[in-house]
């Protein structure tokens, strides 16, 4: 297997940040950071984070510094060098045809009619994301069905994604070009670098990863994500006919859970048995 080669993809908050209300183990994240540092790994972080909070998440929880990172729910993907963060122009040369010629301004006066909308803050927001927070006791199937309708008016081809903020108790909605989800994101990235599928493994734990989760891609759920984005998760991976690609993590003892970089190496284990970290440990440079 000298030849074996792994694109690692993985969520930040709550799959290897250990931000959760779930235990983590001790030693999970320096397990991760050695595994990572392997000659035939690359590490890509894929994340709702825009880029200063992404460095400052692997400053404060002493993460690996990635080779590539995905960031701001898919609409920005950065190439990471001597430490050096280049975006890649093409991706979002991409993406930017969904907007139809509309500008973000354009986008956030056209949605002001949806009520209990509230504009997340300016580091929050890019060129091809918009995203507001909505208060947990309200609907967000009718508010995210009255989104989706004045943008289809508009001609505007957008993804609107719904997740939950659970440290804060607040829902998340991102509106993004079609194509700038992280699984978009995660294709475009591994055939720009050339891996077969069976050589790309994403991890994550939250409702804006379902895509990634339920897709043909190699998956793992971690084990401290909550038992409603199991079973969607679950549900829609067998719906769409990719079961076998989602592995959920599993929790045996406190010592050795399924949760957060515990949890992303368990499914290492399970999709590529011969990238477990403890195996071949001579690769690790």
């Amino acid at each position: 297997m000298s030849d074996a080669k792994l694109l690692l993809c993985t969520d930040m908050d709550r799959t290897v940040i250990p931000n959760g209300f779930q235990p983590e183990p001790s030693d999970a994240r320096k397990q991760f950071s050695d595994f990572c540092r392997r000659s035939d790994v690359k590490l890509a972080y894929v994340t709702g984070r825009h880029v200063a909070l992404v460095k400052r998440a692997i400053k404060n929880y002493a993460l690996p510094t990635p080779d590539f990172a995905i960031t701001d729910v898919g609409t920005k993907i950065y190439q990471i060098s001597n430490d050096t963060w280049q975006q890649l122009a093409d991706w979002e040369a991409e993406i930017d045809k969904d907007w139809n010629g509309k500008t973000h301004g354009q986008l956030k006066q056209l949605l002001k009619p949806v009520g209990e909308l509230r504009l997340q803050e300016s580091s929050k927001q890019n060129t091809h994301k918009l995203s507001y927070y909505l208060p947990l006791y309200l609907d967000k199937d009718t508010k995210i069905a009255q989104v989706e309708a004045f943008l289809e008016k508009a001609g505007v081809n957008a993804s609107v994604l719904w997740s939950v903020d659970e440290p804060k108790n607040v829902g998340l909605l991102d509106v993004l070009p079609k194509h700038a989800t992280k699984l978009h994101a995660i294709e475009f990235l591994h055939q720009k670098l050339g891996y077969d599928l069976d050589e790309v493994i994403f991890a994550g734990d939250s409702g804006n990863d379902l895509p990634v989760l339920t897709s043909r891609i190699q998956s793992v759920l971690v084990d401290n994500a909550s038992a409603e984005i199991k079973q969607a998760a679950v549900q829609l991976s067998q719906h769409n006919g990719h079961s076998s690609a989602l592995y959920l993590a599993k929790s045996e003892s406190p010592e050795n859970n399924g949760n957060y970089a515990a949890g992303v190496l368990q499914g290492v284990g399970h999709f590529a048995p011969q990238f477990r970290h403890n195996d071949n440990t001579e690769k690790i440079t």
